[in-house]
């Protein structure tokens, strides 16, 4: 495997400019997320939507989102990252216009398709970009900034998506919440044309000059290996994101695994004949990347359960309504922002130390709220001090999720960072699919046996020895380098 790369040099103005761009208009695409969640209703009531209808919404862009992650890394390792977070806003920006102008739930859902498939191609090229434009303490302070803008959009996309509703009407309300990504999308490709750095297209050093003709440049981004991906990352999502649908949608899961078993076979014998594999995965023979990897994924198959017991117990058991939940997990997202911003500057000093410290508040967090749900059920207090618990979970999240992402990419070399910023990616999508339904699943088969408060207890309980055996992997991550 080639050794790190040094990252291109690039003024630091322009660099500024470039972690702008990117930063603004990758969040339009986690924005759209919770604004969709708010619009549900509105356009069950404007289209005549089914339930299916709305599943879909939901689904098909967070299956045609991961679906192309692993491709679209690899693509843009090969022809430039910048060239590809254009395509992918510009494929973003129409999908949300032709969304805004849907006369029927399967015009909006075929739109919602496209729009996974734009944010897909741009979410890779972040980190390609940052992995091959900063180095160092300001690649920590790089992943930081875009975790903090990533907390910032969670937090604002409810209460957004409830006024733009409201500033629309039954009818625009709803449209209003794709529309706003317009002139955002279509300001994003001026930007990133006029100050991304040039060419947007080449074809990586390693390259021969064979391979640039169109035979080298198709064995290049390993199209076969892309599908294999593309399958095996669709399959594994379908079960959990559809598990309510129908009980053969789980025919899917061993398919998905298959199509893994398939991918790395192909992987292996692509390199082995000498051609450039989309993924080496003597990548995975990187502690920092495999510990990271693991890390990643136990973290998000708990932590974006989180909000969903959150959600169900204040609505279900309390009597809370929509827009009064959505504000209990506001100061949580404040502080997971601050905390982000904090530890991007400090962990290539504190390095997986700062990750399990950060994991170790999480945790606290977690079990605070888990008290607070209880002392509301059974001693009347307000569930307003969720406010103060989720905050203390919402600083450790801050304090994990972007300093891990710089340390699984640290030793990753920049002939590879898309895809392996690729992989980090799905890792997210799948542990965040899976742990919703594993962990909404437990909740409900124990609400069959107690109350809402037991149920929710026992969810937390769940989601925490997943962080903490994602804190195992840390220790033994700090351990092994300390070996090193």
């Amino acid at each position: 495997m080639p050794s790190a790369d040094a990252p291109a040099h690039l003024p630091d103005a322009v660099r500024r400019r470039l972690l702008a761009v990117m930063t603004v208009w990758f969040c339009m695409a986690l924005i759209d997320v919770g604004i969709v969640n708010v619009a549900l209703p509105s356009i069950q009531h404007d289209l005549g939507a089914t339930a299916s209808d709305l599943q879909w919404i939901l689904s098909g862009y967070a299956l045609t989102f991961g679906a192309v992650l692993i491709a679209a890394g690899r693509a843009g390792d090969i022809l430039g990252h910048g060239g590809l977070f254009l395509a992918g806003l510009a494929v973003f920006t129409a999908a949300s216009l032709a969304a805004a102008l849907a006369p029927s739930p399967a015009w909006l859902n075929a739109a919602r398709f496209v729009e996974g498939i734009g944010a897909g191609g741009m979410s890779p090229q972040v980190y390609g970009m940052v992995q091959q434009y900063f180095h160092g303490a300001e690649r920590g302070r790089a992943f930081g900034l875009l975790g903090m803008a990533t907390s910032l959009s969670v937090a604002i996309a409810p209460p957004l998506g409830g006024a733009l509703i409201a500033l629309g009407g039954p009818f625009w309300g709803w449209r209003l919440t794709f529309l706003i990504n317009v002139p955002l999308g279509a300001a994003g490709c001026v930007l990133a044309w006029l100050w991304f750095p040039r060419p947007l297209v080449r074809l990586h050093a390693s390259t021969t000059h064979a391979e640039s003709a169109p035979h080298g440049l198709l064995a290049s981004l390993d199209v076969v290996g892309s599908l294999i991906a593309a399958i095996a990352v669709l399959a594994l999502l379908l079960p959990f994101v559809e598990f309510h649908a129908s009980k053969w949608v789980w025919a899917w899961l061993p398919v998905g695994l298959a199509a893994v078993w398939a991918w790395v076979a192909w992987e292996r014998w692509y390199a082995h004949a000498g051609k450039p594999a989309m993924v080496d995965l003597k990548l995975f023979t990187l502690a920092s990347f495999a510990n990271g990897l693991t890390i990643q994924t136990l973290y998000f198959l708990g932590m974006t359960s989180v909000w969903v017991l959150v959600a169900l117990y204040a609505q279900e058991a309390a009597g809370m309504s929509a827009f009064a939940t959505g504000l209990l997990g506001v100061p949580s997202a404040l502080l997971a922002a601050t905390a982000a911003h904090w530890a991007g500057k400090r962990v290539a000093r504190a390095g997986r130390k700062l990750v399990i410290a950060g994991q170790t508040v999480a945790v606290a967090g977690l079990a605070l709220s888990a008290l607070a749900v209880l002392a509301h059920a059974h001693l009347g207090i307000s569930l307003w001090w969720l406010l103060a618990t989720l905050g203390v979970y919402g600083l450790g999240q801050g304090a994990t999720v972007s300093p891990n992402q710089t340390l699984t990419l640290a030793a990753v070399p920049v002939a590879y960072a898309g895809s392996a910023g690729a992989l980090v990616s799905a890792s997210q999508r799948v542990g965040a699919a899976v742990g919703i339904a594993v962990v909404t699943g437990v909740v409900f088969a124990t609400l069959t046996r107690a109350a809402w408060s037991t149920a929710t207890v026992a969810g937390f309980t769940l989601i925490a020895v997943l962080m903490l055996a994602a804190i195992g992997v840390g220790i033994r991550d700090l351990r092994h380098a300390k070996r090193s």
